[in-house]
């Protein structure tokens, strides 16, 4: 966007604005803080990526202050050009943190400095936001499951729905994360549209009081907007445009891109979405028409419910047949709808609207799935599997379902997100097995030839490079690793003790040795233990077998909400807490809480997996290491963020805890310690247990 304004409100001085060492520092005061070395360096990098529109990926260690480091440069930037910096979050948590607490008091600091008022902003995709047209006068919903005849669903969606109706006459924002506790995905529907859906603000009633819009307008006046991964990638995919003109991006919790950016481009497709496509466009089109998407809608079920779960590599004729089918019968029905008429009511226009998008929706995902079949194996850009959703027992089934999905978005994201705008990628978890490499060539990023990078990392990243992009016709990226280090000596501080003695771990639940080791170690460490799962079946196992046995509390995720959970875990020093992949990434509890993190086994991805194989296998097909550049680098993620949530202030002290030992004895374990944090290494169980003792007596003095 250069130097034209982002709005007519966001305006600069004539003040000569400060340099960013001289921001920092008054930001810095302004909370009490003390300056940091690795925060200054990462502040003076990203003011240089800004300003060369060269690409940086920052890795930056808990307690580094990062958010203040890209922040500060961010708002510089943003003032003296007149332009908008759009800042990427993965979680809300972090999204809260930055437009609650950081960005205020930035605000406050640097405002004098600056010479004007900084504005911030959040927006999110507009199915985030209720709708005041589906509350008063919009289309409901249609039911899609069997809960349709459940009276006691029915009982508690109507309770939500109606919740919903009183919190649309009180809320400021309509911002669903607002809304504590939360609803049902099934009673937010009934107040939220998607974009294609909108009547848009000029046609509907309550558009000058549209709750996304007034977001929209608000962004477009800010120098900083707060947004999610997800509506990064929509803005990305879509035709339309979504964020406001930005020259800079900076995406933080960036190990955590891909998977958001899979996620928004993968398509779904089941019977009760065809009948709900095909509801939808009964009342507005010729009763025919309308039935044989119904009828496709129910060929369809039925050829779900017979054929096995699991990636699809070869099309089936009958399931081809079928999403046919469904492809022709949703082209009649939106060639029966017509074009859009302008001059219709609002609730016509409504009606028409959710219908066009059910039945374009439709259609893409047919077509999309029928084509993803047509290249050979090693030439596919999508993988399509079935799922067939486990239920527990006493609650409504939910319909087997198609999914297509990427198998590699570097090339998305290299083409709309590297070759348009200047990207800071940034986390605590960016260089994996010593190298920025194996997530950069996720990302579509050309190599960086950084020495002391491992070869196998190395050839598997370039696999998936390869994969993602193919072609190589594109304008040069240019973009360097920078990793600032971590206020924390981890080798003073941890010990990173890998249980060598154990048995390799089985397909068949955890075994007794594994029980004991974990026993023993808990009551090494008096409590104070988070245990970190590969899979909720193996936390709910040693949660149930040792519940008795322990001498302190334990708590398992599903007990509770998981934020209740660790807070319990956080007020109780002898408190355990067991869970799986979410407590992996978000628990942030420092101090005596927390002095043991177990990890049960290395969190390599199910062989099963049908996102995960089908990009293993494109990498080996185009000459890379499939397992290093997929399964290794899924499983060096999670450690690093497993490992990570031991140190959480300069005064923790502690043990991760690995118990399988393939970490000690595997070809690939070097690479997946080389991911993790410098602690202190050991396989003794002696040494760990005495430490353990000792800084539990430590804490209790």
């Amino acid at each position: 966007m250069g130097d034209v304004p982002a709005s007519d409100l966001l305006t600069g001085s004539d003040t000569q604005i400060p340099d960013v060492a001289t921001l920092l520092a008054a930001a810095v005061a302004s909370i009490g803080g003390a300056e940091r070395p690795g925060q200054v360096k990462m502040a003076h990098a990203v003011e240089r990526a800004i300003e060369s529109g060269e690409h940086v990926a920052a890795q930056a260690g808990t307690g580094t202050g990062k958010s203040l480091a890209y922040l500060v440069p961010a708002i510089r930037h943003a003032v003296e050009k007149r332009t908008t910096v759009v800042v990427s979050t993965a979680t809300i948590a972090l999204q809260r943190q930055l437009v609650d607490r950081d960005l205020p008091r930035l605000a406050e600091a640097l405002g004098p400095l600056l010479g004007t008022e900084l504005k911030f902003a959040i927006l999110k995709g507009r199915r985030n936001y209720l709708c005041l047209h589906q509350v008063q006068t919009g289309v409901p919903e249609e039911d899609e499951g069997p809960s349709l005849f459940d009276p006691q669903q029915l009982s508690a969606l109507g309770r939500q729905v109606k919740r919903l109706n009183e919190w649309a006459e009180e809320t400021t924002t309509g911002d669903r994360d607002e809304l504590v506790p939360g609803v049902s995905e099934q009673a937010w529907r009934q107040v939220a549209v998607t974009a294609k859906e909108c009547l848009g603000a000029q046609r509907c009633p309550q558009g000058a009081e549209c709750f996304a819009e007034l977001a929209r307008a608000e962004a477009g006046e800010a120098h900083i907007v707060v947004t999610n991964h997800a509506l990064l990638a929509i803005d990305a995919l879509e035709e339309f445009q979504v964020l406001p003109e930005h020259d800079v991006v900076i995406v933080d919790e960036a190990h955590e891109l891909v998977d958001r950016v899979t996620s928004v481009a993968t398509g779904d497709l089941n019977a009760a979405a065809v009948e709900t496509a095909a509801r939808r466009c009964g009342r507005l089109i010729e009763e025919g028409t309308a039935d044989r998407l119904k009828e496709a809608a129910e060929g369809l079920g039925i050829l779900l419910e017979d054929l096995p779960p699991g990636r699809i590599d070869v099309l089936n004729p009958a399931l081809g047949n079928a999403l046919a089918v469904v492809r022709d019968a949703a082209h009649a029905c939106l060639t029966a709808l017509g074009p859009e008429k302008k001059d219709s009511d609002p609730g016509d226009m409504a009606a028409r609207k959710a219908a066009r998008s059910s039945l374009e929706e439709l259609h893409e995902t047919a077509v999309r799935t029928l084509e993803a079949f047509k290249p050979e194996m090693a030439e596919r850009f999508d993988v399509v599997w079935l799922e067939k959703p486990f239920v527990p027992e006493g609650r409504p089934k939910r319909p087997p379902a198609l999914h297509v999905a990427p198998i590699g978005v570097g090339g998305l994201l290299r083409t709309t997100l590297f070759e348009r705008r200047t990207a800071i990628l940034t986390s605590a978890t960016l260089t994996l097995g010593g190298s920025f490499e194996p997530l950069a060539r996720q990302w579509g990023l050309p190599p960086l030839n950084e020495k002391g990078a491992g070869r196998d990392a190395l050839t598997a990243a370039e696999g998936l490079a390869r994969t993602a992009t193919e072609k190589d016709e594109t304008p040069e990226i240019v973009w360097s690793g920078l990793d600032v280090g971590s206020p924390f000596d981890h080798a003073k501080a941890g010990i990173l003790y890998v249980a060598r003695h154990l048995p390799q771990p089985g397909r068949d639940g955890l075994a007794d040795a594994y029980l004991t080791e974990i026993t023993e170690l808990i009551e090494a460490a008096g409590g104070r233990t988070l245990g970190l799962f590969s899979s909720m079946r193996a936390a709910r196992q040693a949660a149930d077998e040792l519940k008795d046995h322990l001498s302190h509390p334990l708590l398992c995720q599903g007990d509770d909400s998981t934020s209740l959970l660790v807070k319990q875990f956080a007020e109780d020093e002898r408190t355990c807490l067991f869970g799986t992949l979410s407590l992996w990434q978000g628990v942030d509890v420092p101090g005596p809480s927390l002095q043991l993190v177990i990890m049960d086994r290395i969190p390599f991805p199910r062989p099963d997996d049908p996102v995960s194989s089908a990009r293993s296998r494109a990498v080996a097909a185009r000459g890379g290491n499939g397992f290093m550049a997929v399964a290794a680098t899924h499983a060096a993620l999670l450690l690093a963020q497993g490992a990570g949530r031991l140190l959480r202030s300069v005064d923790d002290r502690g043990v991760v805890a690995v118990l399988d030992p393939r970490l000690a004895t595997a070809r690939y374990g070097g690479f997946l310690k080389n991911s993790l944090p410098p602690f202190w290494a050991t396989t003794d169980p002696d040494v760990v247990r005495g430490a353990l003792r000792r800084l539990d007596a430590a804490a209790s003095s």
